[in-house]
């Protein structure tokens, strides 16, 4: 009786967290394949596509650390009101910003306050950005060791369908309205939010909580020094960062470049991403644990990232007759190589630690993919302007080669018999 009551209790807090993280995935899979064409008004700059589509990255980078330490010290309720608050207000402003008409009023001499509206509207979504960490550290605090591992699979269904869910809500809903995706995604926030006052209980005891906050422990970058500090796991986490930065990079300008050499629109841009989340959930909800027990996850690593390169290469070879076969043909690549790379290239660094340093370095890793997106992000955008169209392609690819020459080096002196199964 006791245990079925203790369930029911968990009940709420499950649901809460789960629509958290899916807010958290929906906020971005909405709103990004559908920023060229939201932006059209303003600025039709790679660079400042490529800046804005960094700016929440960069934002949540350097608060990350103060939204752990302060759920830690005042508890996970409170945190994830106010990170669910700033994503409601973030993105209002967004949909707010590019809905009105600024012809109307605006003066000449305050044509870019739009624009500026809109990175402010980023970076206080990114900044809130630490909902995803909060929750998870719900989940934790109501898991036993034993259970944890299956209440952390909440974490992947919600992100595999949010990047599903989302762009399929800018497919349905574009056609109607490029902004009215927008909408959406603030409507579901502000439902978020009325769910997480209403029915989330409180799940860090106060004799659990911490007495301070250690102010060195609020610096990202110090994070960051724990991974390149650490020999074992240094060349794979510089292959990580790498391999982020070249990805999120290149997909920055991504639908740019398809709205430009294609005249695309958003309905069928955004049908490509759905393509990237129904395959991404495939491979890493059912196909990854048989495939690393045949292939390990060194050897899956490596095909992963030739994928990647593959489906790059073949979006750089379309033209204007084919584009929809082989845009399509390229997303899907891509995303089965993407699918492998990531679960597989944590899984090699988590071997080359021991337990003790497990915590520090995997954790480590978020901020350290935050900080590659937001370099690819805006590099690729310069380039796009400075060097043409296809040149962030064509440096992502020199980029992976880089991986994968790191990747091939890694173990020819320290190689684990697990890499090799």
């Amino acid at each position: 009786m006791k245990y079925t009551i203790l369930q029911k209790l968990k009940i709420p807090t499950l649901l809460s967290a789960f629509i958290t993280l899916l807010n958290d995935r929906l906020g971005e899979t909405i709103v990004f394949p559908l920023l060229p064409f939201l932006l059209g008004r303003f600025t039709n700059s790679g660079s400042t596509l490529g800046l804005l589509a960094g700016t929440y990255a960069i934002s949540q980078f350097a608060v990350a650390p103060l939204i752990g330490a302060l759920s830690d010290r005042y508890g996970r309720k409170p945190i994830i009101t106010i990170c669910v608050s700033g994503s409601v207000i973030g993105l209002s402003m967004f949909a707010i910003t590019v809905s009105v008409n600024w012809n109307n009023f605006l003066p000449t001499w305050a044509s870019t306050l739009p624009l500026l509206l809109l990175f402010l509207a980023r970076i206080i979504d990114g900044m809130s950005g630490g909902t995803a960490a909060t929750a998870t550290a719900v989940l934790a605090d109501i898991s036993t060791p034993e259970n944890r591992a299956k209440t952390f699979g909440l974490i992947g269904v919600a992100f595999g369908l949010g990047f599903i869910l989302g762009p399929g809500l800018g497919t349905a809903l574009a056609k109607y309205s490029v902004t009215l995706p927008v909408w959406a995604a603030t409507l579901f926030a502000i439902s978020n939010l009325v769910l997480v006052l209403s029915i989330l209980p409180e799940t860090l005891p106060s004799n659990k909580r911490s007495s301070f906050i250690k102010k060195r422990e609020l610096n990202p970058f110090r994070q960051l020094k724990l991974v390149f500090t650490n020999s074992l796991s240094r060349t794979l986490c510089l292959s990580f960062f790498i391999f982020f930065m070249a990805f999120n990079g290149f997909t920055a300008v991504l639908v740019l470049y398809l709205k430009e050499a294609f005249n695309w629109g958003p309905q069928l841009s955004s049908q490509a991403f759905v393509v990237v989340g129904i395959i991404a959930m495939i491979v890493q909800g059912g196909l990854i644990g048989p495939l690393v027990n045949q292939y390990g996850e060194k050897r899956l690593t490596l095909i992963g990232v030739g994928f990647v390169m593959a489906g790059c290469i073949t979006i750089t070879l379309a033209n204007i007759d084919n584009s929809i076969p082989m845009v399509f043909s390229g997303v899907a690549v891509l995303a089965l190589g993407t699918g492998l790379v990531t679960p597989c290239l944590r899984a090699l660094i988590s071997r080359r630690l021991n337990s003790a340093g497990q915590g520090a370095v995997l954790g480590s890793l978020q901020g350290l993919q935050s900080l590659g997106t937001f370099l690819g992000a805006s590099i690729a955008g310069f380039s796009y302007d400075l060097l043409g169209q296809k040149s962030p392609f064509i440096g992502t690819t020199f980029l992976l080669i880089v991986v994968l020459y790191f990747i091939i080096g890694v173990g020819s002196s320290h190689q684990t018999q697990s890499e090799n199964q």
